[in-house]
């Protein structure tokens, strides 16, 4: 059997493994949004958290794959109730590209739906007002409590956030939404990816001059570490970037920060939650940093020429295989989530080594992309 065709094999395994578990979990799950499985179960959180996208972002992925109406069903279902969110909620952070390109994004490219359009374009109207001209940067947060000030801070997620913005200058003719995307993902590569590779997670600064204050510490273990989700956002992200503009500065960041990542993986491939904390605080992995970051490899492989392609997707698919051997919990039915020992936030010591909904989704969106499973809602 060839390399390919026993890649192929387990590909195909993992595929249907998940299918038949989120057939059976949506059944308790419906049209929720869960987060974190603590416990075997998904905790359920209101529709406003940043995570109420991946959920039916998965749905979305497993219907286009599948065919079956009854997931794509509740993948509507929840973007009908983030309605409540996106016209009634007042505080609407940079977040927004999460949850309407997995879901209003996802449905208008797989249905055509010019409901789910408008829903899109309207999340991106309000994240592109989140744009800091002085700085050139989206603002992350709004306060989270009485008296704190972060008008200055942007995050590496946002990475994430911004395809959304790339996708409304496609849909309308409008250059404005790629303009804000541009600066702020130059911002990215300026002042948020060191020389090495390793990226802060957040950078403040002075929201009225632009002024560079400096780098947080965030969930990484200090302001100096090297969180390996985040690394996971700005290979994805900065990919991303690359694909919806052709800017040359883009994919040579892109790979800087895929070769720090890939450098720093432990032997099975799967990285620590951060990869310059302490040995002694190091322990506990980040199963969905490996998931995303493998998705944005497979990206990467298809932007680069063929000599270099097999650089990126060889040890992607690597990652996604022992995800699937290593850390699945397919056939564990007292186990909602699909792949174990994912870490959320190791400094506040919030779900740790639990299975994390937006892990689950980018191993399956891993997957369609070996199968070739397209479309994908962040291109």
């Amino acid at each position: 059997m060839t390399e390919q065709a026993a890649q192929a094999v387990w590909v195909n395994e993992a595929w249907g493994k998940a299918l038949d578990k989120v057939r059976r979990t949506s059944q308790r799950i419906g049209a929720g949004f869960p987060h974190a499985s603590p416990n075997g179960e998904y905790v359920l959180e209101p529709p406003h958290w940043w995570t109420a996208g991946f959920w039916p972002g998965l749905l979305w992925l497993l219907y286009n794959g599948s065919g079956d109406e009854r997931l794509r069903g509740i993948a509507e279902e929840c973007e009908a109730r983030l309605d409540e969110v996106l016209d009634g909620y007042t505080r609407l952070d940079h977040d927004l590209g999460f949850m309407w390109t997995l879901t209003s994004l996802a449905s208008y490219k797989l249905t055509g739906s010019e409901e789910s359009k408008r829903r899109a374009l309207k999340a991106a109207n309000y994240l592109a007002a989140r744009f800091n001209l002085k700085g050139r940067f989206i603002r992350a947060w709004n306060p989270w409590s009485a008296g704190e000030d972060n008008a200055g801070v942007a995050i590496i997620d946002c990475a994430m956030n911004v395809p959304l913005l790339f996708q409304a200058s496609a849909m309308t003719g409008d250059p404005r939404y790629r303009h804000v995307a541009e600066a702020h993902m130059d911002t990215v590569a300026a002042d948020f990816v060191r020389p090495d590779g390793s990226v802060y997670h957040i950078m403040r600064y002075d929201p009225d001059t632009g002024e560079r204050i400096g780098g947080l510490g965030g969930q990484g273990y200090a302001p100096e570490s090297a969180w390996s989700r985040g690394t996971a956002w700005a290979i994805y992200g900065l990919t991303l970037a690359y694909h919806h503009t052709g800017k040359q500065a883009y994919l040579d960041t892109a790979k800087r920060v895929a070769h720090f990542f890939l450098a720093n993986l432990p032997e099975d491939h799967v990285p620590h939650w951060d990869f310059r904390a302490p040995l002694e605080e190091r322990q506990y992995r980040d199963s969905s940093a490996g998931a995303c970051a493998a998705s944005g490899l497979l990206l990467l492989s298809d932007q680069v020429g063929e000599l270099e392609a097999a650089v990126y997707r060889e040890p992607a698919a690597r990652m996604l295989e022992s995800l699937y051997v290593n850390y699945g919990a397919f056939d564990d039915h007292a186990q909602e989530g699909l792949i174990l020992h994912g870490t959320s936030h190791y400094p506040n010591q919030t779900n740790v080594n639990v299975p994390l909904i937006y892990g689950d989704f980018f191993f399956v969106e891993g997957l369609a992309r070996l199968q070739g499973k397209g479309p994908f809602y962040w291109e």
